[in-house]
């Protein structure tokens, strides 16, 4: 049995908790936060104990062998220590930090305590994202040369408005459009260019943009898309190949389609739509890092790869800041 922490009460504390409380070998041990009403709302939802800090769980558990920071992104670094400090395994919500420094201190720092460190890149364990890259590993479409990718929602709502303070979430370009560069970045290898344009919120509360080009060694060219200015969250992905094209749409009916065609026909072919797995993204991710504790496995999103995702998003932020074409890292 595996006794998890969770710190943090908002949206995806409470994600995570359920995914938790709903597994087994797992025991949703308590959930911590600063914010005592949020936290004892979510245990008593989740059938666990909650507590007002990090540090009143960490005394007054008996056993936690693992703990969850789903925290803002500029308390990452703060909670992620302390956790390692004490010997537990750490989950961390992206982006891993705020920063290339702190990200690569909190890895060295993880794993000069002996303690694993996993990030929740969750796009990688969505059904439609994992078959449309077996598909290319299959070279159902042949030799990929293009993609584009799009990820839309409202501005987020969240504790203390953070997310419209760019020093603190790095705005649309680290805190959404990260998602996309992780799974392009799984798909094609390691990107090389990247240029970017971006507005930013129109206010405290709404809106924010952003386009990037990623141009990877291996020659595939990607378009991405991030928005907070839309009404409906909603993510889409094209890939273009010699052989055909798999396109996918949340907002369609039958979310993900792939085309291919015979040599030799001009066009055509029988649309296949794919259906989503009855276990959640979150819950398979999770329970994804519970077993790689448990086997010593390691993980399909490592840390390594965290802190590449993080590169691409901060080159972005500095190719729209400056205009130019940025190399990450």
């Amino acid at each position: 049995m595996l006794y998890v922490l969770v710190i943090g009460a908002g949206t995806m504390g409470r994600t995570h908790a359920e995914a938790y409380a709903a597994m087994e070998g797992v025991q949703l041990a308590g959930i911590a936060d600063a914010d005592l009403a949020s936290a004892e709302k979510a245990a008593r939802q989740f059938g666990t104990q909650e507590f007002g800090s990090y540090e009143e769980a960490a005394e007054s558990l008996e056993t936690i062998d693992v703990v969850d920071v789903c925290l803002p992104t500029f308390l990452h670094r703060e909670f992620v220590l302390k956790a390692a400090d004490d010997g537990k395994h750490v989950i961390c919500e992206k982006p891993l930090a705020g920063s290339l420094d702190d990200a690569r201190f909190m890895i060295d720092y993880c794993a000069a305590k002996g303690v694993r460190l996993f990030v929740g890149h969750v796009v990688r364990f969505f059904p439609e994202y994992e078959k449309a890259k077996r598909l290319m590993e299959e070279s159902a479409i042949g030799e990929v040369a293009v993609a584009k990718a799009s990820r839309t929602s409202g501005f987020p709502r969240a504790w203390n408005n953070w997310y419209a303070d760019s020093s603190k979430s790095g705005g649309v370009l680290m805190d959404l459009s990260i998602h996309d560069f992780d799974y392009l970045r799984w798909c094609f290898g390691e990107v090389e260019r990247v240029f970017a344009k971006s507005t930013p919120p129109s206010s405290s509360v709404e809106g924010g943009y952003a386009l990037t080009t990623l141009t990877f060694r291996s020659g595939v060219i990607a378009h991405v898309e991030g928005s907070w200015s839309h009404q409906k969250f909603t993510t889409s992905f094209e890939f273009a190949g010699t052989d055909g094209i798999i396109d996918y749409n949340s907002a369609k009916d039958n979310p993900i389609v792939s085309f291919t065609r015979t040599k030799g026909e001009p066009a055509g072919g029988v649309p296949v739509p794919e259906s989503p797995l009855l276990e959640t993204p979150y819950y398979r991710e999770l329970a994804h890092f519970m077993s790689c504790i448990t086997t010593g496995a390691e993980p399909i999103v490592t840390a390594e790869d965290a802190y590449q995702a993080l590169a691409i998003s901060l080159a972005a932020i500095r190719s729209a800041e400056t205009g130019e074409a940025v190399t990450p890292g």
